[in-house]
């Protein structure tokens, strides 16, 4: 993908569209958050918001948290499976999330951000490199399916966290993973190169 005459993948655009979106957001916080982001009660007269407000984000720690572990993660199955594969996991997790907030949250609640699309892309990892060693605040090792599943439950425990969210993307992440582990499995060694 070329922008401005720069080649860049897909996990760095999404990462520079949540931040763009971000600084919008900043600047005029009651005009994206009523247009762009996630409202039960509000879906079917937006129903764009369904993928909208995979983009918004409420706030620094959110974002930062977000796009970390976009990069991270994002860059390495983006490796594994490809631009393509990886775009459709990110975009089916983010919207199987939004569909099980407009089922199973209050209709009344607002939710924002990628964290969705986040676990379905750590999903995905998590069952074709269950054991990759990941470090948790760059400090603690651990498998790397460990990592998924355990934020996935520590981050859902807290209030004001969509864990109807995060579930979605999980869900799809780990359906993801399944059907692509046979084609990672066979391509996993190219040109005399065993990828990882």
């Amino acid at each position: 993908m070329r922008i401005i005459g720069y080649s860049i993948g897909a996990t760095e655009f999404l990462i520079l569209t949540n931040v763009l979106v971000f600084i919008f957001t900043l600047a005029s916080p009651e005009l994206i958050y009523e247009n762009f982001a996630l409202s039960p009660i509000r879906v079917f007269e937006q129903p764009w918001t369904i993928i909208m407000g995979m983009f918004v984000h409420a706030g620094f720690n959110h974002i930062l948290y977000n796009m970390l572990t976009l990069f991270f993660f994002g860059l390495y199955l983006e490796r594994l499976v490809g631009e393509n594969n990886f775009l459709k996991v990110y975009f089916l997790g983010g919207i199987l999330g939004s569909l099980l907030v407009i089922l199973l949250a209050p209709p009344s609640s607002i939710t924002v951000g990628a964290s969705g699309a986040i676990f379905a892309v750590g999903g995905t990892l998590a069952v074709l490199r269950p054991n990759q060693t990941v470090y948790l605040f760059f400090a603690v090792p651990m498998p790397l399916w460990i990592a998924v599943i355990g934020g996935f439950f520590i981050l859902s425990l807290n209030p004001g966290i969509s864990w109807e969210g995060h579930l979605g993307g999980l869900i799809a992440g780990l359906v993801a993973g399944y059907l692509l582990k046979k084609k990672v499995s066979s391509e996993s060694y190219v040109y005399g190169v065993y990828r990882y």
